[in-house]
């Protein structure tokens, strides 16, 4: 009696708090998905060794299989070619992270390193919200802001095949400033990070639901709550999701003068709350309807939330396999 063995390919979600892995056969079903904190500030060597036993768990979980590579996304900046890491800023003691190298030692098979943003849109592009699209435009709103434009299924990359960070693009010279050293860049201002810095600055000046939710302590206040309070009608909380639409939108409306894609998919944590946002930045949107068909492009939520990493991670072995 033959046993055959399912071909799987792996794809690993690394970000600033969390790691997720999961399973695919070669049409793209998940098998099994695990993720755990990704506990950064212990060092690179226990994340890789963490990284290494989250897969191993989730193989397990797989009769007879046959595995055909590793893709990873992860948080950014990365070196495809190299397969580094080099992020302080979000994975901290993170830099000159040779990532790919002990997996591909350990598992024998190759890994492919990625942007975090870039495998979320080829995530989405290949079975989430995205599918037939020939030009799509993701924005990853979560800890950070990342960007990733897809053309035909292939990421589009920048000089020597630089990942091109749509969130550190300036929406506003006099915002606040930011790690990358530019004082209001769309990540400064539109992203989960950003949500929490103002309402804890604002909730130390005007009544709020937040302060009881956080305990009293503004400084434990995050992106999650604000979403939470909103949606109890609290005005600061209705207040700070209004001005982060607002920008989000401004961001929006420059990548769709730039790129004028089909579709623009929002990914990332804070996009979980989609519905709080959407209002606001359609509206802002819709001003600058005269350069560009900009009511034409269409603006919907990932389809895949919290799976579009691991899945577009595991597009890019796929890609390789099948030569697509």
């Amino acid at each position: 009696m033959i046993v055959r063995q399912v071909p799987v390919i792996i794809g690993i979600d690394l970000g600033g708090t969390s790691l997720r892995v999961g399973a695919f056969d070669l049409r793209g079903e998940m098998l099994n998905v695990q993720d755990c904190p990704i506990e950064a500030s212990q060092g690179p060597d226990a994340g890789i060794a963490r990284t290494i036993d989250l897969v191993e768990k989730v193989l397990r979980s797989v009769e007879r299989y046959d595995l055909k590579g590793i893709g990873v996304g992860a948080t950014g900046p990365v070196d495809s070619v190299s397969g580094t890491i080099n992020n302080p800023y979000t994975l901290p003691t993170w830099q000159n992270v040779s990532f790919t190298t002990p997996l591909t030692k350990h598992f024998g098979v190759p890994v492919v390193l990625e942007n975090d943003a870039d495998v979320a849109a080829l995530g989405e592009y290949w079975k989430g919200a995205g599918q037939g699209v020939t030009r799509l435009f993701a924005v990853t709103v979560g800890t950070g802001i990342g960007t990733a434009f897809i053309m035909d299924g292939k990421i589009y990359r920048g000089l020597g095949g630089a990942h091109g960070d749509g969130g550190h693009h300036v929406i506003d010279p006099a915002g606040p400033p930011c790690y990358c050293g530019a004082t209001g860049c769309w990540e400064s201002l539109a992203s989960g990070n950003a949500i929490a810095k103002y309402a804890r600055q604002e909730a130390r000046l005007k009544p709020t639901l937040l302060l009881e939710m956080s305990g009293g302590d503004p400084q434990r206040i995050d992106s999650r709550m604000v979403a939470e309070a909103a949606r109890k009608a609290d005005p600061l909380a209705l207040e700070i999701i209004d001005r982060s639409a607002y920008y989000l939108a401004l961001g929006m409306v420059n990548v769709i003068h730039l790129f004028v894609p089909e579709m623009i998919v929002l990914c990332g944590g804070v996009m979980h709350n989609y519905d709080l946002f959407i209002d606001r930045v359609q509206k802002e949107i819709l001003k600058h309807n005269i350069m560009v068909p900009v009511g034409q492009v269409r603006v919907l939520p990932a389809k895949l939330g919290y799976y579009a990493g691991v899945t577009g991670a595991a597009y890019t072995i796929y890609q390789m396999i099948m030569g697509k």
